[in-house]
């Protein structure tokens, strides 16, 4: 997490932020957020990868209307 708030260039401020493993991630904690949430996975790696909270991704509790687009 250090590395990604330095990257952007904002390493001097508050990150929230909750670590959480595995399929509980997605399946459990996204929903409870209580806001549209997307992961970051290993954000400020080369290898990083986003999960956007889309149907698929996330439960449909979870989802972000598209208004029918993917």
């Amino acid at each position: 997490m250090a590395r990604f708030a330095a990257a952007q260039g904002d390493a001097g401020r508050e990150w929230e932020y909750h670590s959480v493993y595995g399929a509980r991630l997605l399946d459990v904690m996204v929903p409870k957020l209580g806001v549209p949430a997307g992961v970051a996975l290993d954000a400020g790696s080369p290898d990083g990868m986003l999960f956007p909270p889309v149907a698929g991704v996330v439960p449909d509790s979870a989802v972000v209307d598209l208004g029918g687009e993917r």
